[in-house]
C-alpha cells in the first residue's frame, strides 16, 4: 500500500473520530462484542493460519492466543463502562468551592505495530484495549506471519469500516509509510532495535509510544528450590513457541550444587514433554523462517550441547537444545536467543548473583525458583525487570488483572485490562469551579494580614 493510501485512510479515520463516534461507552462495548463473536466464528481459520505461519498445534493456538483474546475481550465488555467513568477527586479548601476529577479520555488515532511470534494475540489484544478506550486503529501484523495476517484482516474488514479499525499488510515499506505520519499514539511490539526506530519516528511529531520490547530474560534456580516442579515449569515456558515467546526463560542461572540434579529433571522433562524426537512431534512447532533458523543454528556450540541440537532446514526446526557450562563470552548470551536454546550458568553466592543482575539491562521478564523467603524478597524488592513469576515462568501475562509490560531496555507503558484501557487514555485532571462564592485572598492588591495567615494555614 502506498504512502498516500495510507495517508488517506488515517484522514478518514481523523474525520471519523472527530466526529466523536466512538467516545459513548455503549459503542464500545458494542464493537467488543462484535469482534469476540467473528472471532469465534473464525477459530478454526485463525489455527489453521498459525499452524501454517508458527507450526503451533490448535490446542496451543487457542491456549495462547485465541483464548487469552477472547478472555480479554470478555473483561473489558465488563469493565469498559467502570473504566470510562470520570474519577472524582479530593479538592484542596483553597480551591472551595469547587468539584475536582480525572477523566479518561481517547488518544484518538492509534497506530498498532505487532511481531510475528504470537502474530494473533499481539495484535488484536492491543486493539481491544484501544476499542475499549475510544480510539480509532490502524493496525500493522507483520510480514513474516502471512497467513495469520490474512485472517486478521479479514476478521478486521468483516467487523469495522476502515474509518474505525484498518489492517495495513505488507513488510519495510509499510512500516516506514505508517510511521511517517502523525498519529495520537503508537503501540508497538517487536525487538529492541526497531523499536528505537519507532521511538525516533514518533519523536519527530512529538507522539507518545508504548513499547513492548524484549530482552534476555534470566532465570534463576536456588538450592532451596523444588527442582523436579522447576524442571517441568522451565522446560514447558522456555519451548512453548520453540522459544520464540518474549517473556520465555533466557537463560538459566542455577546454584552450583543443585545443577546436575536440575539438569536431569530438564532432560527427563523435555523427553516427557516432547517426545523421544521432538522433530516428529505432530504438535511441535517450527521456527518462524529461514533467516531466523541459521541465526539460531549459530548460537548453538555443539562442544556444550549436552542434549538435543538436533535440526532440520526443511522444515526449519530445531529440537530442545540444552547446553552446559556456558559463560557470558558464548555466543548465545550476546543477545535475545527467541529460540528453543537453554544455556545453563551456574553461580555460588545469590548475593553476588544479585548484584551481577542489577548491573545489566533490565529484563522483560525475571523468574525465581526458591522456597528461601529472603532470596524471593530481595528478586522481588531490588531488581528491576517488566514482570515475573516465583516458582513458575511465562504465566504472569496471562491475565487481565495485571499489567504487562517491560522497563528500560525491555520497553515503556504496559497494557492489559486496566492498564490496557490507560495505555489509550490520557487522563484530564478539571477543576468545575462555583460560581456562588469567589474568594478575594487571591486577588491583588495583597494587602491584608488575615489572607496571608490564611494562605499559609491552607497551603501547608
Amino acid at each position: 500500500m502506498t504512502q498516500e493510501q495510507i495517508a488517506l485512510i488515517l484522514e478518514k479515520q481523523r474525520k471519523y473520530y472527530k466526529s466523536g463516534a466512538t467516545i459513548p461507552v455503549h459503542f464500545r462495548i458494542n464493537q467488543l462484542k462484535r469482534l469476540y463473536k467473528i472471532i469465534k466464528q473464525y477459530e478454526n481459520e485463525i489455527n489453521d493460519a498459525l499452524k501454517t505461519d508458527l507450526g503451533k498445534s490448535h490446542y496451543e493456538g487457542f491456549m495462547c492466543e485465541i483464548g487469552l483474546v477472547l478472555s480479554e475481550i470478555s473483561y473489558m465488555i465488563r469493565h469498559t463502562k467502570g473504566f470510562a467513568k470520570r474519577k472524582t477527586v479530593r479538592t484542596p479548601i483553597t480551591n472551595f468551592a469547587s468539584h475536582s476529577f480525572k477523566q479518561p479520555v481517547p488518544y484518538g488515532n492509534t497506530l498498532i505495530m505487532s511481531p510475528w511470534n504470537y502474530p494473533f494475540l499481539l495484535t488484536i489484544e492491543p486493539l481491544v484495549d484501544a476499542i475499549s478506550a475510544g480510539n480509532t486503529a490502524i493496525i500493522k501484523p507483520s510480514a513474516y506471519s502471512p497467513a495469520t495476517s490474512k485472517v486478521i484482516e479479514k476478521i478486521i474488514t468483516e467487523s469495522f469500516d476502515d474509518e474505525y479499525v484498518a489492517v495495513i499488510t505488507g513488510g519495510r515499506a509499510e512500516n516506514t509509510a505508517l510511521l511517517e505520519q502523525k498519529f495520537d499514539l503508537v503501540f508497538f511490539t517487536g525487538s529492541q532495535a526497531v523499536g528505537r526506530e519507532v521511538l525516533r519516528h514518533t519523536a519527530e511529531h512529538l507522539t507518545p509510544a508504548v513499547l513492548e520490547l524484549g530482552g534476555k530474560s534470566p532465570c534463576i534456580v536456588d538450592a532451596s528450590a523444588n527442582i523436579k516442579l522447576a524442571a517441568r515449569r522451565i522446560v514447558f515456558g522456555k519451548f512453548l513457541n520453540c522459544g520464540q515467546t518474549c517473556v520465555a526463560p533466557d537463560y538459566i542461572l542455577c546454584e552450583k550444587t543443585v545443577k546436575d540434579e536440575f539438569v536431569s529433571e530438564v532432560i527427563k522433562q523435555i523427553k516427557k514433554q516432547f517426545g523421544e524426537n521432538p522433530l516428529l512431534n505432530k504438535d511441535y512447532g517450527k521456527i518462524i523462517n529461514e533467516k531466523h533458523f541459521e541465526r539460531l543454528c549459530r548460537l548453538i556450540d555443539k562442544n556444550k550441547v549436552i542434549f538435543g541440537g538436533q535440526t532440520n532446514s526443511e522444515t526449519n526446526q530445531i529440537a530442545p537444545t540444552v547446553m552446559d557450562n556456558v559463560t557470558q563470552n558464548d555466543a548465545v548470551m550476546g543477545e535475545e536467543i527467541f529460540g528453543p536454546i537453554m544455556p545453563i550458568l551456574t553461580f555460588d553466592s545469590f548475593d553476588k548473583l544479585t548484584e551481577e543482575i542489577k548491573g545489566k539491562d533490565k529484563p522483560l521478564a525475571l523468574y525465581l525458583f526458591s522456597s528461601d523467603k529472603k532470596h524471593i524478597n530481595r528478586v522481588t524488592r531490588e531488581l528491576s525487570y517488566g514482570g515475573g513469576c516465583i516458582n513458575d515462568v511465562v504465566v504472569h501475562l496471562a491475565t487481565s488483572e495485571m499489567g504487562f509490560g517491560g522497563v528500560g531496555e525491555s520497553g515503556m507503558g504496559g497494557y492489559h485490562g486496566k492498564d490496557g484501557f490507560d495505555a489509550f487514555s490520557h487522563y484530564k485532571s478539571v477543576m468545575n469551579k462555583k460560581t456562588w462564592i469567589d474568594l478575594p485572598m487571591r486577588y491583588q492588591p495583597y494587602k491584608s494580614r488575615l489572607y496571608k495567615r490564611l494562605l499559609h494555614m491552607f497551603l501547608k
